[in-house]
């Protein structure tokens, strides 16, 4: 039945390709002619039956009378119906929705755009694509065509997650105009993310916009450092519109650069350009977005600060990759010495986000938010920032504490060892800290997978597995966390 509907819509498609084969109808799109079928756009749009029926008169906005021999839209033959305010880009896209059930709504992957500057650009959310969607969400509104309304609506709100802030303003707009409320709260949320204060919002926003936005901030907690003080996502206010853009377009070119594992072109964007990529959370994008490989080699690029908050929120990376439940992520962070402990505006810190996480799981059998989670891979990520908090928590009162207690375990350094005598850490030990804590998660990492492959049996000499604790290895490294069963989540 697939196969027949895909089938269907290719030969109705090659209706229009074809143009004037058995063609009954032409409009007139920025002077191009564009030949249809009355009786197909009849069938898929109330809009055209209407106005083909004489039922309607036409739109002054949309159609003008035919011309070239016909008196009335009803009449045949060699009437030429112009159309006005929509493109011939736009309409032809239109026109193939009509035939297909069926349209990609964004331009072709490299073309050139008048609106975009970047060459070879993919124009997945740049200005050129959001621009197209939105004469695209227009035209089909003032047509009647609803699916492809509801299409390019849906597509907007994906854009808009990655588009710049000037574009969302853009999109915030249109769906105030047009009435689509789940547009606008998607854009009106991003917005109000972004930073920006009221004063820079007001000089492209009307007020009555700017007030719902700053009432979102105030719900959510965004409000809590001056409007007059910039976070790490925005520029300096003062800054020109000039400066604005040119931020904006380094940051569009560094995630596009992310995005296709190009860190080397982000290495040239700060060396060269002068790219902060703790302002243009560099860090938090490719936690969120890109592989543990792109995150690495951006770490080991040393221009990123792995502890550095975002927003107003105060979210670091860690608290991104455990909100994520990504092991991965978390343990390359770990590795390039994440704090765990690091907390946000409100004090929550990653080891409290994945605890809320467990217990949710445990209790409610969902986490809200996450439609899908391994239980695994939850347990995997909170033994890891658990196992790195204790390395820190013991080092530090082994630095506060000098030699410590007589029965006190011995634990590998991951900051440099506090010498008694003149106060100053020991740099020695810093190296070898650093490397057992990155051995540590791994370990911790291996024997997880070990329990989840052999059904969280673990045990030292082969017996039953239910005389003895697991064995805690060396190197200041701890076993999974008692709080679970052997055999896993229950």
């Amino acid at each position: 039945m697939e196969e027949t509907l895909k089938a269907l819509s290719l030969d109705y498609l090659n209706l229009l390709i074809n143009g004037q084969a058995f063609s009954d109808v032409t409009f007139s799109v920025e002077g191009r002619l564009v030949h249809a079928h009355r009786c197909i756009l009849a069938a898929r749009s109330l809009f055209f039956r209407r106005f083909f029926c004489g039922t309607d008169p036409p739109s002054p906005g949309l159609l003008s009378s035919p011309r070239g021999g016909a008196a009335s839209p009803g009449a045949a033959g060699g009437a030429v119906i112009p159309v006005n305010s929509v493109s011939y880009e736009v309409f032809l896209l239109m026109l193939q929705f009509l035939y297909s059930g069926q349209v990609s709504v964004v331009p072709q992957k490299h073309e050139p755009r008048p609106s975009c500057g970047e060459r070879g650009c993919w124009h997945t959310h740049c200005t050129a694509a959001v621009d197209l969607a939105l004469d695209t969400l227009t035209a089909a509104r003032s047509f009647g065509v609803k699916q492809l309304e509801q299409i390019t609506e849906k597509q907007l709100a994906s854009m808009a997650e990655k588009a710049s802030i000037e574009d969302v303003m853009k999109v915030l707009m249109a769906s105030r105009q047009q009435d689509m409320q789940q547009l606008w709260t998607t854009c009106s949320h991003l917005v109000a993310k972004s930073g920006l204060p009221a004063e820079v919002l007001a000089k492209h926003l009307p007020i009555d916009v700017v007030a719902r936005i700053e009432e979102l901030r105030l719900k959510s907690s965004l409000a809590r450092r001056s409007s007059f003080v910039a976070h790490h996502h925005q520029i300096d206010v003062a800054g020109s519109s000039a400066d604005l853009e040119d931020h904006h377009h380094k940051i569009r070119r560094m995630r596009r650069a992310l995005d296709s594992s190009d860190v080397e072109l982000v290495k040239l964007m700060v060396m060269g350009e002068g790219l902060n990529l703790d302002d243009a959370l560099a860090l938090h994008y490719a936690v969120e977005n890109c592989s543990r490989e792109v995150v690495k080699a951006l770490l080991e690029l040393g221009a990123a600060d792995v502890n550095s908050p975002a927003g107003p929120t105060g979210k670091t990376p860690l608290h991104i990759a455990a909100e994520m439940v990504c092991p991965d992520m978390v343990a390359v962070l770990l590795d390039h010495h994440a704090d765990p402990n690091v907390r946000t505006v409100d004090g929550v810190t990653p080891l409290d986000i994945l605890r809320t996480l467990t217990s949710d799981f445990l209790f409610k059998g969902a986490v809200p938010g996450l439609s899908h989670i391994e239980p695994n891979k939850l347990r995997l990520c909170l033994e890891l920032v658990q196992s790195a908090a204790l390395v820190i928590s013991r080092e530090e009162a082994n630095c506060g504490g000098g030699t410590g207690g007589a029965g006190s375990n011995p634990t590998t350094a991951i900051y440099p060892r506090m010498n008694p005598g003149t106060g100053a850490c020991d740099a020695s030990s810093s190296t070898s800290g650093m490397v057992n804590l990155s051995l540590d998660s791994r370990m911790v990492y291996l024997n997880l997978g070990m329990a989840a492959q052999f059904g969280g049996k673990m045990n030292d000499g082969g017996g039953d597995g239910s005389s003895s604790s697991r064995s805690q290895g060396g190197g200041g490294g701890i076993g999974p966390s008692s709080m679970y069963p052997a055999h896993g989540f229950p």
